[in-house]
């Protein structure tokens, strides 16, 4: 029997894992040991939401979180070298970008033991974001990388990864799958909500370390709010930060509520009229869900969104988020193309694993 051990570390990487489990799940020659790192705690992720979500539960929990990166990802990696001699594994299977990510990887590649990458081959060009440190080293340890789109293949491709040991396939998104399955469960939070609104989420150290961005941000989105008030469900970081710099949240015009489950966030995407955001994976799902999105970033890994026109970079200027949010507000993008595939991501993901 072949037996697969899979790292997470994040809510979002067990929404992604649970789209592959399924699948493997109806295979009975294939075993899945779910290890959590315990890199981001949610207090979300209790067993309502594995129930809930149809997500297995973590065979290990890791209990890392809370420190730097540096030493965040070493105990990471020795917890998980633990794991991988214990259990002997054929593949080693990760998500995305995070250190619990390239945690993951680097234990699998020191004990010579295979690993996929899943979102493999993805790029902001920006050598300051942990994340593409995390994604470029995870893609070069990976025996096969799943690109999501074409704009990943073709960076791996460009980055000479064609002449390495290793598989490129390009498979579709994991994320688009998990919308498809989970649109049918979305549900309203049990909140007054405006009857119009747009939905804003700030949480990358980019923005929420540096003060100047910071106020930027939030300058637009005041402005913007008397127009058309943004909902932010706010990270407990983002609220700290902005708390301990004065920020004023009984005078603001922004509708602030506390995070929201997967399903809550879901309706809340549906029922916007655009997403403004510095979250990469929530710009996929404004696309999933054909809504506009002003990405609050100077770079994205989804540059495809940009090409169609469903997207546009704004940075932290707030006269750039201002008249990108009037640009947004009247186009009409095309959402009909096909970037990430046609949900059957999952499957052949398994598939490629049990050649």
């Amino acid at each position: 029997m072949m037996k697969i051990v899979t790292i997470v570390g994040a809510r979002p990487q067990f929404v992604k894992a649970a789209v592959v489990s399924r699948v493997v799940r109806e295979r009975t020659e294939i075993e899945e040991v779910l290890v959590h790192t315990g890199q981001h705690y949610d207090v979300n992720m209790s067993d309502v939401f594995f129930r809930e979500m149809d997500i297995r539960k973590p065979d290990y929990n890791l209990n890392v979180n809370g420190l730097s990166h540096g030493a965040m990802t070493g105990q990471m990696l020795e917890k998980i070298e633990e794991v991988l001699v214990k259990e002997k594994p054929d593949w080693v299977l990760v998500y995305g970008d995070t250190d619990s990510t390239l945690a993951g990887a680097l234990a699998a590649c020191k004990l010579h033991i295979k690993l996929a990458h899943v979102e493999a081959g993805l790029r902001s060009f920006n050598m300051e974001m942990p994340e593409e440190i995390n994604r470029i080293l995870t893609d070069r340890v990976s025996s096969v990388l799943f690109c999501p789109t074409d704009k990943a293949v073709n960076n791996l491709h460009s980055e000479g990864f064609s002449s390495f040991d290793c598989d490129i396939v390009r498979c579709g998104d994991v994320m688009y799958d998990a919308a498809l399955y989970y649109q049918q469960k979305s549900v309203k939070p049990q909140i007054d909500l405006p009857s119009k609104y747009i939905l804003c989420t700030i949480h990358r150290a980019e923005n929420t370390d540096n003060n100047e961005k910071l106020n930027g941000i939030f300058s637009a989105l005041e402005k913007i709010s008397k127009d058309i008030p943004a909902v932010m469900p706010i990270h407990p970081r983002t609220r700290g930060i902005l708390e301990k710099n004065g920020y004023s949240f009984e005078n603001s015009k922004i509708c602030f509520i506390d995070p929201v489950g997967y399903f809550e966030m879901i309706w809340l995407i549906t029922n916007s009229e655009m997403i403004m955001t510095d979250s990469g994976g929530l710009q996929k799902e404004a696309y999933f869900f054909k809504k506009k999105c002003v990405t609050l970033r100077e770079q994205t890994e989804w540059v495809e969104l940009l090409e169609c026109g469903c997207n546009v970079l704004a940075g932290a200027d707030p006269i750039k988020i201002l008249d990108s949010f009037a640009y947004m507000k009247d186009a009409i993008p095309d959402f009909s193309r096909n970037l990430y595939g046609d949900g059957n991501t999952g499957s052949t993901i398994v598939k490629k694993l049990i050649q």
